[in-house]
């Protein structure tokens, strides 16, 4: 969590959204960016461990 505040674009490429993580660090680079940026990096991060729940909640449902 604190690597999506301080890094929000390491974060994203570590996660694997490449083309997030572009964006995210062209936004971090500016003082006014990086407020916007720290929020959606973790926003992201959120939002990746919601699918994997998802995706582990419906493998044992399914009985996988």
């Amino acid at each position: 969590m604190l690597l999506a505040i301080l890094f929000p674009s390491l974060s994203m490429l570590l996660n694997g959204h490449i083309v997030k993580a572009i964006v995210c660090f062209l936004l971090h680079l500016t003082v006014i960016g990086w407020i916007p940026a720290a929020i959606w990096g973790v926003a992201s991060l959120n939002e990746d461990r919601a699918r994997r729940r998802q995706q582990e909640l419906l493998r044992a449902v399914q009985g996988r």
